[in-house]
């Protein structure tokens, strides 16, 4: 049996914690950022865990992580 592939525009997007939660990045801080307020552009930075109603599909893009 063939090896399993990875979604690789999902394992591009996320990566695996140690504690096996996966991290992400805020969406909505790409562009059209004049409208936004400092404190929204703000809160946006860095990542975040996702939540565990998305951990199912995730874990099945990427078999390996």
């Amino acid at each position: 049996m063939p090896k399993m592939k990875s979604k690789r525009g999902a394992a591009k997007r996320f990566n695996r914690t140690g504690s096996g939660k996966f991290k992400c990045s805020h969406s909505h801080h790409r562009h059209i950022l004049t409208k936004k307020s400092a404190k929204r552009k703000r809160q946006l930075r860095g990542t975040t865990t996702m939540a565990a109603v998305d951990f199912p599909s995730v874990r099945q893009m990427l078999p390996y992580a």
